[in-house]
């Protein structure tokens, strides 16, 4: 029988510990405390054969260890590529109002400044004004019907750590592998989920209907015009003349950059490549309780902190002041269920990305908790009552309710996720500027007001 002994326990026999931290991350700077190797030891259990690794989000030029899919390889040129369009307004040229075009861009509801989400309930494309500092500053043009909007019923996911997910969105409906395989059946002609049929993973199926969706239409002319076809030359010249300026091979090129977004310079990270100084005694205690008694990596299980799985929570749709548009009766309110048809799935939601979500003030697919410690106080704190009274009690996810933290606990798991799971530097990844030279995200008069473009 193989007896494993814990870092912490030699540690507390007064042994070396050179061997035994071979075991973790290369130290770095001071000796790891206590708590330092109580939360290894946790990490390396809960990891299994992969151990601290399995929760190590890879550098976002080293495509080798990036998920990606096979039928669209990372490469530099490609990223690049995919990093102007995605902040290129120049694209959509599609609008329904006059003088519109060329305002919004795919960053329009997935900025930096908001972790790559909208920073306010909804996110607004076409039709929307103002940006704000953060996103938060963008409402409705006034001058236009609220129906005629390009506005989501349902909260923006976040675009922050994709690569780690197969199928996107909160009902999981694009994606042609993992979780919709044999859905084939739902994926409805003349409809954005008509995309799943090119056979991609979610990121490249989203990024390639969300093109239409949102009003960019891509060809030679468009291309042509704002600048880019040296560059669609070189990166799809597999692809024939006549497919190669399109809606997929752009789409393809903004999966390609939203596979390379990820979190990599949180503290939580640089403490798992082994600075244990990265990490507030109060954020490691947190992560004890994340790790450990409340749960949490039971469905927050990889490098992102998600997982492939939908559960129902009964959080609250949209609803309140910042919600624009009547979305009662929406398929997307009613979760996988919505999309699959299948009884079990009604109102299971897929598991979000658990990083930067200090940059933004709206949680739940509904946007109706206004902080990270309401989120957990209402995992943690209410005895299992469910905000969504529309939801059949019978759905609830059968261990909600389940774990229960003390104001304390409380306070140092709010800590970790909303300190230690921060990256304080996604403007890196945003571009210097787009080949149009238009304002980015957004390019309507009040954003480059507020983005100081004027």
């Amino acid at each position: 029988m193989t007896v494993r002994i814990s870092c912490g326990a030699l540690l507390l026999m007064g042994s070396l510990l050179t061997g035994c931290l071979g075991e973790g991350p290369d130290p770095v700077g001071t000796e790891p405390d206590l708590t330092d190797l109580q939360l290894e030891d946790l990490i390396e259990d809960v990891g299994g054969v992969k151990g601290l690794s399995a929760f190590i989000l890879p550098e976002s030029d080293n495509f080798g260890q990036i998920p990606q899919d096979n039928r669209n390889p990372i490469t530099s040129a490609k990223v690049e590529l995919g990093r102007q369009l995605y902040n290129e307004t120049g694209l959509m040229n599609a609008s329904k109002f006059t003088g519109n075009n060329y305002t919004v861009s795919c960053a329009s509801c997935h900025h930096s400044a908001a972790g790559f989400q909208a920073g306010i309930k909804q996110g607004i494309g076409d039709g929307g004004i103002g940006f704000g500092v953060a996103g938060e500053g963008r409402i409705p043009n006034p001058d236009y019907e609220v129906d005629s909007l390009d506005i989501q019923p349902i909260r923006t996911p976040s675009s922050l750590n994709a690569a780690f997910q197969k199928v996107t969105l909160w009902d999981g409906s694009f994606g042609a592998r993992g979780a919709n395989s044999g859905t084939s059946r739902l994926w409805t002609r003349g409809t954005p989920l008509e995309t799943n049929f090119k056979g991609y993973f979610g990121i490249e199926t989203q990024a390639i209907a969300g093109l239409s969706v949102h009003r960019m239409h891509v060809d030679s002319q468009l291309v042509d015009e704002l600048g880019y076809k040296a560059q669609f030359d070189a990166i799809f010249a597999n692809f024939s003349t006549d497919e190669r300026y399109t809606t997929e091979t752009a789409g393809l090129a903004i999966a390609a950059y939203e596979r390379t977004l990820l979190a990599n310079k949180a503290p939580f990270q640089e403490w798992l490549r082994g600075d244990w100084d990265a990490l507030e005694e109060d954020e490691k205690q947190g992560a004890l309780l994340f790790f450990g008694k409340a749960r949490c990596v039971s469905c927050h299980s990889s490098p992102a902190l998600n997982s492939e799985g939908f559960y129902a929570l009964g959080m609250g749709d949209l609803d309140g002041p910042g919600v624009y548009g009547d979305f009662d009766g929406d398929t997307k309110n009613l979760g996988r269920g919505g999309f699959t048809q299948r009884e079990g799935e009604y109102y299971k939601f897929k598991t979000p990305q658990l990083y930067n979500l200090k940059d933004v003030d709206f949680f739940g697919h509904g946007a109706t908790f206004r902080s990270i410690r309401e989120v957990v106080e209402y995992k943690t704190q209410n005895n299992g009552a469910i905000q969504n009274q529309e939801m059949p009690i019978e759905y609830l996810y059968h261990k909600f309710g389940e774990v229960e933290l003390t104001d304390l606990e409380v306070d140092r798991l709010t800590a970790f996720l909303t300190n230690a799971l921060y990256d304080p530097q996604l403007d890196r990844y945003d571009p210097a500027s787009v080949k149009s030279g238009n304002c980015m995200p957004n390019s309507d008069p009040q954003s480059r007001v507020d983005l100081g473009c004027d």
